[in-house]
């Protein structure tokens, strides 16, 4: 699978929508509110944990605000907070209050381990959030305390289901796949959640980071999906929102997607940015180097050169990441839990 090559005779623009030297419009910000988690799964960080950012490391509220003020004037429509665990962030309700009242902003959604979830959701709704994504690898409770190192899957489910009663539907379940580890759990997840109306399930390969071995360890979305259709059979949905999923429908209802970056490489496509909770804009989900935003606030930028910074930050973001290569494999840079997915 060949990478793109860029846009002959391409020039960075000054103003308009988000684009890069390749052509591709980005209208997708992922931002990380913490790298902290109450968890310590397996493929997101090692297993003694992480020293934590200083909280002076980490973007204000007022800084988050500000940054993603310029990505929607920039064609910016949809936002997702990520951690870490975004839950743990004292007050997230404040913060996602500012992003749905961003002038542009059409979406405000969240991913999170759930544990913590259903204690904040009430507030998390009343003041704008949209949508969640929950993460959840295992049905079975021991298998599932293993990969999170010491999860709770009662309080997970129990997010789950507090999420419907306010209506954040669909409720996306994440489950990343991890070969030899939990991908018998598959079938299990389908028909747990195609008892619950409202529910999608998710299938993610397994992806490589430096923090986590390095080593592939991925269930191929095709294997997956040949399993799944011939147990129940499944119907293609058409693709929505530009996102990497790609999405069926189970004969019993459910619908299923396939998020596959390492055997079915969908860089080209690639709408999102990412905001790391210490500032720093990561172009590409395989890149740990990034420049800094925070610096940049914090040293007085005017909007017109926050803008432009980000501008030019995107220029120079590469044709896709490559874990998928055969010959010249490369694992991706860093922690997950510091990059927010």
């Amino acid at each position: 699978m060949a990478l793109l090559e860029p846009v002959e005779g391409a020039r960075m623009p000054a103003e308009g929508p988000l684009v890069d030297r390749f052509g591709r419009v980005h209208t997708y910000l992922r931002v990380s509110v913490t790298d902290r988690c109450n968890f310590r799964c397996t493929y997101c960080m090692p297993a003694e944990g992480l020293e934590w950012l200083p909280r002076e490391h980490l973007l204000s509220y007022e800084e988050h605000a500000r940054i993603v003020g310029a990505f929607a004037r920039m064609g910016v429509r949809r936002v997702r907070l990520t951690g870490g665990e975004p839950t743990l962030r004292r007050d997230i309700e404040q913060l996602v209050e500012r992003i749905a009242s961003t002038p542009g902003i059409e979406d405000v959604a969240m991913t999170t381990n759930g544990h913590a979830f259903a204690q904040k959701a009430d507030a998390l709704v009343r003041a704008g959030l949209t949508r969640i994504n929950v993460s959840l690898d295992a049905l079975d409770p021991e298998l599932f305390a293993r990969i999170t190192r010491g999860g709770r899957l009662d309080r997970v489910l129990a997010s789950i289901d507090r999420a419907l009663e306010l209506g954040l539907r669909p409720v996306k379940i994440n489950c990343v796949v991890i070969g030899g580890e939990n991908e018998h759990e598959v079938e299990r997840m389908v028909e747990h959640f195609a008892a619950r109306p409202g529910t999608q399930v998710r299938f993610i390969e397994y992806m490589p980071f430096g923090g986590n071995g390095g080593q592939r360890r991925h269930v191929p979305a095709r294997v997956l999906r040949e399993r799944l259709e011939a147990r129940y059979g499944m119907t293609p949905v058409p693709a929505q929102g530009g996102g990497p999923s790609r999405d069926w429908r189970l004969d019993n209802g459910l619908v299923v997607g396939f998020i596959s970056p390492i055997t079915e490489h969908f860089c080209d496509a690639c709408n999102r940015l990412r905001l790391q909770a210490d500032g720093s804009l990561r172009t590409c989900l395989s890149r740990d180097r990034a420049p800094n935003l925070r610096d940049l606030l914090r040293s007085g930028v005017d909007d017109t050169g926050l803008e432009a910074a980000i501008r030019a930050q995107l220029w120079g973001k590469v044709a896709g990441h490559e874990a998928h290569l055969d010959g010249d494999f490369r694992a991706f840079e860093g922690v997950m839990t510091r990059v927010g997915g």
